[in-house]
């Protein structure tokens, strides 16, 4: 009851103190609690609406894709025939059974040609109204499609785009472009994360997205009273055979559920990534608190000592202070992840993406794991400082408080540091040399922590020269007052070591991270350059294809002196050694591809692929197949009408990015063996302008697929800068992930000087009754913030940067060869670091400024 009693008064005797630490807790465990909270309400939302949505059990196409993607060379959706569903009916256990038609390989356009798709990344699906959808929507306004002109929108998307009834849209599909009014506005029952869905009459989304009646993508199945979805789907396999996909609710939920669990996975660990960092930089915060707490209570605790406390009475009673600041800053933590959770879900409803506060999901695991782990990290980061209580002896009642560190321990600190560096830098060495990314990607990771650690232990070390050196530069200039705050940054170079620790690993990150994103720009334009031969690359959105008609468009375009088809497709191929290979991928090309792309060859020359019955392969698989030039590998067209036996005429290297492991062959090779109503659609297009006519036909390009707003044309300037901005918004999203981790090393920074100016208040006083202003007192502590706060940059940027550099050898193995070092980012993380310790300097610094000098000369 003693110790209990001596630690509650202790922490709040210095509640002011423990303020800042309590707040690193605070925000680490809000950013984990608060990931958890938005990736479950993420979970929660889709679960409800796929289970919605889906019914008793539906029957689809063999080989068809669960979320409504098209997977055929057609752009279609596979389709099964109108006669399944008499069978269906037939089944025992079926109360219903209603064909639809849907598609998300789709564009859908105003009546402007701008296009209606979210700009989340969620689809846009076309379909047919049905009573399923008639369940899960609410017409808000107007009525459901009942004819060929007709269309009904989601509330959402009417919403954003301002869509009323009467207003015209254009629904562009394989098929082609259907226009029509909207006659309707349904609102979803349950919340619709984000895609836009557009609903026809049965009849007109047979014709508008299949382009044949008597078809359907999928069969609704309601089961009869008190027959299962297990039990009803086994029957309706029975009736139909094995020619069909049959699922239950469950199945198709947990089917569309694992489309979208993979991205919130890799959301959910990278946040939580992020929020370890930010732990791993309150560590710091907590260990340099309670270390500067033990020194500055040195008397005390030797006075305690003395009066009968034994060593785990002390250790007990700093751990207890630990226990309580772990469990208010945790608990305050779990109310602040709510917080940011529902702030994640209105930053999302920005970007497109709905999430009601309706499907808030707090789990009881989510605020015990906050709890938990707040606490526990914060009594281990104590644990140091509270064993080095335990050993303060009864004399030390006699000393000053703050008494300087064992030498011993700061030479095994040293060696330890060292040692762990060193053992690092050989880490990096080798995944910077090694023969295989697999094989790097590991050294390069032991690599990372080991050097981290290494810069952390040795710290202090490096401190002490570190300063000097900054001192003479930054300080000196300063005179007096700069030569004070340089003796006062080295003064005890474990807690500058460490308080320059927390703001290395942040902006460690973020050097590593600026290094490998402009080198992975730089090496993709560099590919551009050296192998893209082409002036204009044309795609349609969507995962749409192109169509015949478009492809005359682009052909038509005066100056354009070549135009090259790119048409995708699989085959069975039966190679020399005996093996058949099915669904393996071949492109059919125009002779012109060997131009617009130089792709470099190990043996023949690409242009000899396009010949007649002649194809290329790559490298990997002629050496896992034994093939080599003049082989003849024999190719069974998807929808092909026999198979072809094509001659190996190019063997074309896996050193590149684009289009590595491609196989081509020519169009017209294609077309003999694939009926001209089968030939798959292009994916892509190229186009080349006469020479000199670049933007005069990059205009005419542009004007003339203005009727076919599903194609975007590109030049080379364009894909770059489109290459350059989603990267650049890859990295801003994680710098704003990591400014958590640095607004806590800020704290920490902050909280160091708040307690050292506490530490130093005698000999503040005494400085100010000798002469020392209040200006040039605050001066003083902003320019030790300063020192400090460069200091940590110095180490965090160097070390970030040897961690780039090492990660961008091992993305020159999958051909991103071009190292570049983003000096502008460097240096503005640089200065920014000055101006951060400027401003966390700015209320210790006020503080000490306002002590009254005799009450600060008389303190013990």
């Amino acid at each position: 009851m003693t110790v209990l009693k001596t630690s509650m008064r202790n922490f709040f005797a210095h509640k002011g103190r423990m303020a800042l630490s309590a707040v690193a807790v605070l925000l680490s465990v809000a950013f984990v609690c608060g990931t958890l909270v938005f990736t479950d309400t993420m979970n929660t939302t889709f679960d409800k609406l796929f289970q919605a949505t889906a019914s008793d059990v539906t029957v689809s196409a063999k080989g068809s894709s669960d979320t409504g993607q098209t997977t055929s060379r057609t752009g279609k959706p596979p389709v099964i025939p109108a006669s399944v569903i008499g069978r269906i009916r037939g089944a025992h256990g079926v109360k219903s059974a209603e064909g639809t038609v849907f598609s998300t390989s789709v564009t859908v356009v105003d009546g402007d040609k701008d296009k209606l798709s979210p700009s989340s990344g969620a689809p846009t699906i076309v379909g047919s109204w049905n009573g399923n959808d008639a369940r899960t929507m609410k017409i808000t306004t107007g009525t459901a499609p009942k004819g060929p002109d007709d269309v009904m929108v989601d509330a959402d998307t009417a919403d954003k785009h301002d869509l009323k009834l009467g207003d015209e849209i254009g629904l562009i599909s394989a098929v082609g472009t259907r226009h029509a009014r909207v006659s309707g506005i349904a609102a979803f029952k349950v919340t619709n994360p984000g895609a836009a869905i557009f609903y026809l009459d049965t009849k007109t989304a047979q014709r508008a997205l299949v382009g044949e009646s008597g078809v359907y993508t999928n069969v609704n199945v309601t089961a009869a009273e008190g027959v299962s979805d297990a039990r009803l789907k086994k029957d309706v396999a029975a009736a139909l055979g094995h020619a069909y996909k049959v699922q239950t609710a469950k199945e198709v939920a947990d089917a569309n559920q694992k489309s979208v669990q993979s991205f919130l996975n890799v959301m959910k660990y990278a946040m939580l990534g992020f929020a370890g960092i930010a732990f791993l930089v309150g560590i710091f915060l907590i260990i340099n608190t309670f270390s500067m707490l033990v020194a500055q209570r040195t008397r005390e605790i030797g006075l305690m000592r003395a009066i009968g406390s034994s060593r785990k009475q002390v250790n007990r009673s700093v751990l207890l202070e630990a226990l309580l600041l772990g469990v208010i800053g945790s608990a305050l933590g779990v109310g602040a992840g709510v917080g940011i959770a529902v702030g994640l879900m209105k930053l999302m409803g920005q970007m497109g993406m709905h999430l009601s506060t309706d499907d808030l999901t707090v789990a009881w695991t989510t605020p015990a794991l906050g709890l938990l782990l707040g606490v526990v990290v914060t009594v281990l980061a104590a644990y140091l400082p509270a064993r080095r209580a335990g050993k303060i002896s009864p004399m030390a009642a006699l000393r000053d408080a703050g008494t300087p560190a064992d030498a011993k321990a700061g030479i095994v600190r040293a060696v330890v540091g060292l040692v762990l560096t060193g053992a690092g830098a050989w880490s990096l060495y080798v995944a910077a040399t090694a023969d295989k990314a697999t094989t790097g990607s590991g050294w390069l990771g032991l690599g990372v922590v080991l050097t981290l650690i290494g810069f952390v232990v040795v710290g202090p070390v490096l401190a002490g020269g570190l300063v000097r050196v900054l001192g003479m530069v930054i300080l000196r200039i300063f005179g007096p007052v700069g030569r004070m705050a340089e003796r006062n940054a080295l003064r005890n170079p474990r807690r500058t070591g460490a308080t320059g620790a927390a703001l290395m690993i942040g902006l460690a990150l973020v050097a590593c991270l600026s290094v490998v994103g402009s080198s992975m720009v730089a090496s993709a334009t560099d590919q551009l350059d050296k192998t893209v031969g082409t002036d204009f690359i044309i795609t349609p959105d969507n995962e749409q294809l192109i169509k015949a008609k478009e492809v005359a468009a682009v052909k038509s375009v005066p100056g354009l002196a070549r135009v090259t088809e790119y048409r995708p497709t699989v085959a069975a191929f039966t190679t020399p050694d005996g093996k058949t290979l099915e669904k393996t991928d071949i492109t059919g090309a125009d002779p012109s591809y060997a131009t617009d792309l130089r792709t470099k060859t190990v043996a023949g020359d690409l242009k000899d692929a396009y010949l007649p019955d002649s194809m290329s392969v790559h490298e990997a698989f002629a050496e896992d197949h034994g093939i080599h030039l003049g082989s003849r590998i024999t190719v069974a067209f998807q929808n092909g009408t026999k198979a072809a036996h094509l001659t190996v005429r190019a063997i074309t290297s896996d050193d590149t990015v684009i289009d590595k492991g491609a196989m081509y062959t020519s169009v017209a090779t294609m077309a003999k063996y694939v009926p001209a109503d089968r030939m798959p659609l292009n994916q892509l297009l190229f186009a080349s302008a006469e020479d000199g006519r670049q933007a005069a036909a990059y205009k005419a390009l542009k004007t003339a697929l203005h009727d076919y707003p599903e194609l975007t044309v590109r030049d080379q300037t364009d894909y770059k800068k489109a290459l350059k901005d989603q990267i650049g918004q890859l990295l801003n999203m994680i710098y704003g992930l990591l400014a958590l981790a640095i607004i806590v090393a800020v704290l920490g920074v902050v909280n160091t000087l708040a307690l050292s100016v506490v530490e130093r208040t005698r000999e503040i006083g005494l400085m100010r009754a000798i002469g020392l202003s209040r200006r040039q007192l605050r001066r003083m502590i902003r320019l030790e913030s300063v020192v400090i706060a460069v200091f940590g940059a110095l180490l965090g940027l160097g070390l970030g940067m040897g961690w780039g550099a090492t990660a961008q050898k091992l993305l020159a193995l999958q051909g991103l060869k071009v190292l570049e070092i983003p000096w502008p980012t460097i240096v503005a993380v640089f200065v920014g670091s000055a101006f951060v310790g400027l401003f966390a300097a700015l209320i210790p610094a006020f503080r000490a400024g306002r002590m009254n000098v005799l009450n600060a000369i008389a303190t013990e």
